[in-house]
């Protein structure tokens, strides 16, 4: 009984991970469509969490990276799963609040591995599958993003340029509901599987499913809905960093980084790489400024952003080893995770009380709000 009322809080945990990885990430599909005016807050975001939603049923395998090549199964139990998804959405809550558009996969991993350190040591980890399939990709996808939006960029101004300013932006904001539709397909594509994968890995560790199982059909669909939940209810912080901080953006250039990401975030999904979404589509905004004019790109932005980015995998990771050192006072029953969770709870009721009182506008230059 206890183990299963310890499954429960895992799953329930995992989908609030899920929802805080939609909104957060949010950004990183709507914030070029709304800041150069191709589509509106609202539109951008519930065509988002339609193709988020729609996304998650293309491919498992990301989710099976997550489940089998990331920590080794065999040492996992329910409460280091759990302890880790609280390492990740502690993170995500933490960069949200500062408007900082960070890696939830990142997150989620580094808060995973942080809490199987903690119950079993570092030979839990399987390192080439975390060199491999997340460091590596890690580096290489945000530059790849970021060379793909400047040609592509390069070359919609060399196509365009003799043609009236009017029609040009016109014509970029439609393809701007195209490329960003994609993106919004890509994103589910990979974003959602993590949750999928950690859900499957609580199961496995369970004894629910066998080694190597794929996610069951219930574990797909809740985790569709709860990323394009999180999508719908918009990180509106994070958007205005993305949109509007980084560059002064264009259409021409909303529809280049989009593309550039898409096409990335699509290619890494193909081969099993839990991709991060936020790196790959800032790379690309930076790409398509960087390519017009180096001096376009915010670099004191960018550089806070990137150092979101170094931080997330330790910083998601201590809270993850943490979060399990404190469930492990209770013993290794239910009670333990349980506590944490309330804790937990009880500091998002408070700062978002806090955030309350004061007020807090939505961003300058983003119209709408949740």
């Amino acid at each position: 009984m206890s183990a299963d009322v310890i499954l429960v809080i895992v799953v329930g945990t995992a989908l609030a991970f899920d929802f805080t990885n939609g909104f957060h990430d949010t950004a990183n599909v709507v914030a070029t469509s709304i800041s150069t005016r191709a589509a509106s807050p609202q539109v951008a975001v519930a065509f988002a969490a339609l193709l988020n939603f729609v996304g998650a049923f293309i491919s498992i395998s990301v989710a099976a990276t997550v489940a089998n090549d990331v920590v080794d199964a065999a040492v996992i139990t329910p409460t280091v799963v759990f302890a880790g998804l609280i390492g990740a959405i502690a993170w995500n809550l933490i960069t949200w609040s500062f408007g900082l558009p960070s890696s939830s996969s990142h997150a989620l991993i580094g808060g995973v591995v942080g809490s199987a350190v903690a119950a079993s040591g570092l030979d839990a980890v399987l390192v080439d599958g975390v060199v491999g399939k997340v460091l590596v990709p890690a580096v290489i996808a945000p530059l790849l993003a970021f060379t793909v939006a400047g040609i592509a960029i390069g070359l919609s101004y060399r196509i365009v340029g003799g043609q009236r300013p009017g029609t040009v932006t016109r014509g970029f904001r439609y393809g701007q509901i195209v490329s960003g539709g994609l993106l919004a397909l890509a994103h589910g594509t990979n974003d959602a599987q993590k949750t999928m994968g950690i859900i499957t890995l609580a199961l496995i560790a369970n004894g629910t499913l066998g080694a190597g199982a794929d996610p069951p059909f219930w574990v797909i669909v809740s985790s569709a809905a709860a990323i394009a939940l999180g999508t719908y209810s918009g990180g509106w912080r994070i958007i205005k960093t993305t949109g509007t901080r980084i560059i002064k953006m264009d259409s021409a250039q909303g529809f280049s980084a989009q593309g550039a990401g898409a096409a990335v975030i699509l290619t890494s999904t193909h081969f099993g790489f839990p991709l991060s979404t936020t790196h790959v589509i800032n790379g690309g905004v930076m790409g398509a400024g960087a390519a017009k004019r180096i001096s376009a790109v915010r670099w004191g932005v960018a550089g806070n952003i990137m150092m979101a980015w170094l931080l997330t995998l330790p910083a998601a990771a201590a809270i993850g080893a943490a979060a399990y050192g404190a469930s492990r006072i209770f013993g290794t029953g239910a009670l333990g995770p349980a506590l944490v969770t309330l804790a937990a709870l009880s500091l998002v009721v408070v700062a978002f009380a806090r955030r309350s009182q004061r007020g807090a506008p939505v961003p300058a230059g983003v119209e709408g709000g949740s």
